[in-house]
């Protein structure tokens, strides 16, 4: 039993798992209110559920950008043979690109866990927004100058059901922050913590019988999910929309994170799948739709364990920042376990083989598989990935100390406000991460089953660009672990042998900044970012952009620069030695919906005890601790259905004609094309390039719901 906790804790730390944040009761509008609700033109058991949100919801650079928030929602058994006796609904949000959003790009994104939110894409990573605070109590969206609206449109998706928004039922329920959970019906707060720690409201059911538990269930009915969106926004669908600008197609691009290392191939696959039986005749051409994609990014990827668990103790010994997270003597006798009779290496095979032979749909539904698979997960965590935990250090950031405050969690008491929820038209309380979700995958061992490096192989003999991108400071998926895989991948692919030659060039950002470098052969590419933890584009926005448009437009990813990608090989160092030092471990920052993570045993103390100042949803030893805003925030920060005083009603985005020779330093549009590169010894050295505005002339059971309660 303690072997199975202490799996399960891992497996909630890989997704920020039990980030809860505040409930009550959202108002019925998904049902009565200011709602569109539609059949899918593809497939009529196929419903949705939007609205744009009001200006200011989610600031973006142009007040012109089209928004929609909502659900697909799907009918009982729409999955079958797969049994699926519950309802899915699946929250989107979608935001039009800055510049030419009718012929540019769909990026899909997707977080991981399993069970993460894609909200932390959106608002701690690569969302056109940021959540800040204006004022006591008030809360707003600034737009990002590096979102990758600005080269993009993108969908973010709340999946598998009940992760983030998303839900099977609405179900009313406690939420106990102290403890990280959700349970049903609701209750009374426990006589031995404050009320505002466990609140009643709102939620999915919690249910575990009522979502997917492996990623092949979560991949058929993401399909699904993106047939009803499709289907009702065909403008967005480039595999159907008419480029003028640009000969052959855009595509469609699935970026995912972290879990997405399973997620990411295996969904790609099954798209690719699916568009094989159309074109056979075995799925009906006129009752589906082609999703063709283009590239597949995978960041910080945990994708296969058989290929990257070894790398955990040497990454905890010998990384580039020069921290002994573990000793020689701990990192040893990890790789031992590793590769003993009975140990990480052999339990996965066993997992694989038994899968192969008993359950080869991947549904875990056999329960002998899903115990020796379970047990993989088990022994690998326990000698091999866990000893590190001991080093009190981040398992997201090895040069900080736990509890880290990086990323802000603002935006978790942002979604949980009346007046956003009303805005976005959902129908629960936001949580950050599902628990009984992460621990379902546990129990059926998906995270060993294995089959995604084949995948890659695969999706890169259909021509898709494949592009794993990893930041130097994290742990838990670490790079040396994702450059194995990259070459694994390339073993795979006879065609691939060169990037074995290839060597690491400088990814160019900007005039000054090298921001890490890549190995390139072709539609296959392995970036090291430089000072990046797990969620990359928290970290490094400017890096994080330009990587994913290089990848999305097919450029060099090193420069920028058109290539031909049949033949293309990036040319530097056989290997990528940069080293640095770390910087000093931050002071942690409490915040009350994310307790566990965020707090430490002190400050959890002050809780208990009724101690302290909460203000704006973060803990302080005293309410002159906390400080307003400067004035500059509140002129760039709009809230739903006030746009910021910055943002003029009259700034529009360049037209399709006039876009590829705007480029105005005054507004975020565009991407860095460098004709050099600065030195590495001297980053504040000069590079001629040029910030290309793109026109895309490069590929580029209904419930009785209580009453309100005020919190």
């Amino acid at each position: 039993m303690a072997a199975c906790l202490a799996l399960l804790t891992i497996l909630l730390h890989l997704s920020f798992l039990s980030k809860f944040a505040l409930g009550q009761y959202p108002s019925s509008s998904f049902l009565t209110g200011n709602i569109t609700t539609i059949q899918s033109p593809v497939d009529k058991d196929i419903v949705l559920h939007f609205k744009s949100p009001p200006v200011g919801t989610c600031t973006t650079v142009f007040p012109s950008q089209k928004q929609y928030t909502g659900y697909v929602s799907l009918p009982p058994h729409k999955l079958a043979p797969i049994q699926q006796n519950y309802y899915v609904n699946t929250f989107f949000w979608f935001i039009e690109a800055r510049t030419n959003a009718s012929t540019a790009p769909l990026t899909i994104f997707i977080n991981g866990g399993p069970g993460s939110s894609s909200m932390v894409g959106l608002f701690q990573e690569a969302g056109p927004c940021e959540v800040v605070e204006i004022a006591q109590n008030k809360f707003g969206t600034q737009a990002r100058d590096w979102g990758w609206d600005r080269s993009s449109n993108i969908i973010f998706i709340d999946q598998p059901n009940q992760v983030g928004f998303s839900f099977d039922k609405l179900t009313n329920g406690s939420l106990n922050l102290m403890a990280s959970t959700v349970a049903n019906p609701p209750s009374i707060a426990p006589a031995s913590q404050p009320a505002y720690t466990f609140l009643n409201g709102t939620f999915s059911s919690y249910d575990a019988n009522s979502s997917a538990n492996t990623t092949e269930i979560a991949a058929h009915t993401i399909w699904h999910m993106l047939q009803g969106f499709l289907g009702a926004f065909p403008q967005y669908n480039p595999s159907i929309t008419s480029n003028k600008t640009q000969s052959g197609p855009v595509g469609i691009n699935l970026f995912t994170e972290s879990y997405g290392g399973k997620y990411g191939p295996r969904f790609a696959a099954h798209f690719e799948s699916q568009n094989t039986l159309r074109q056979t005749g075995k799925l009906p051409k006129n009752k589906t739709l082609e999703i063709r994609l283009a590239s597949l990014g995978i960041m910080q990827g945990c994708i296969d364990d058989l290929v990257q668990a070894k790398f955990y103790p040497i990454f905890a010994n010998n990384n580039t920042y020069n921290i002994k997270a573990l000793s020689l003597v701990d990192q040893q006798n990890a790789a031992s376990s590793f590769l003993g009779a009975t140990g990480c290496q052999q339990q996965i095979q066993s997992c694989r083989n038994a899968v192969s032979s008993m359950d080869p749909d991947n549904e875990g539904d056999a329960i002998s598989v899903n115990q020796i698979c379970k047990d993989a997960q088990t022994v690998c965590y326990e000698s091999v990935l866990g000893p590190y935990i001991q080093s009190g250090r981040s398992l997201y950031d090895i040069t900080q100390m736990v509890p880290s405050p990086f990323p802000s969690s603002t935006y978790l008491e942002y979604l949980n406000s009346a007046e956003v929820q009303s805005a976005i038209g959902v129908a629960i309380n936001y949580t950050e991460s599902n628990s009984v979700i992460g621990n379902s995958f546990v129990q059926t061992g998906d995270y060993e089953r294995g089959d995604q490096i084949s995948q890659m192989s695969y999706l890169l003999s259909l021509g898709v660009r494949v592009a794993l991108i990893y930041g130097d400071r994290d742990y838990i998926c670490n790079w040396l672990g994702g450059e194995a895989v990259a070459f694994s991948i390339a073993a795979q692919s006879p065609a691939y042998a060169p990037f074995y030659a290839a060597g690491y060039a400088d990814i160019v950002v900007n005039s000054t900044y090298v921001g890490g470098v890549v190995r390139q052969y072709g539609n296959l590419s392995f970036s090291r970012i430089f000072a990046a933890g797990h969620l990359i584009p928290a970290y490094q926005p400017e890096t994080a952009f330009t990587v994913f448009t290089r990848i999305i437009t097919g450029t060099d990813m090193s420069l920028g620069e058109p290539i031909d990608l049949s033949t293309y090989l990036s040319n530097g160092t056989a290997n990528a030695t940069y080293t640095a030092k770390a910087p000093a471990s931050a002071e942690p920052t409490c915040w009350i919906r994310n307790i566990d993570n965020t707090c430490t045993n002190d400050q959890k103390n002050m809780i208990l005890r009724g101690d302290g100042y909460i203000i704006n949803g973060i803990l302080y030893d005293k309410s002159s601790d906390w400080h307003a805003p400067a004035s500059s925030i509140s002129v760039g920060a709009g809230y739903p259905g006030t746009r910021p005083p910055a943002m003029t009603a009259t700034a529009l985005p360049p037209s399709d004609t006039d876009s590829a020779s705007d480029t105005r330093p005054d507004v975020p549009t565009g991407v860095y094309v460098a004709t050099s590169t600065p030195s590495m010894s001297q980053k504040g050295t000069s590079a001629k390039g040029v910030a290309l505005s793109l026109g895309w002339l490069v590929s580029c059971s209904i419930v009785v719901m209580m009453a309100p309660e005020a919190f």
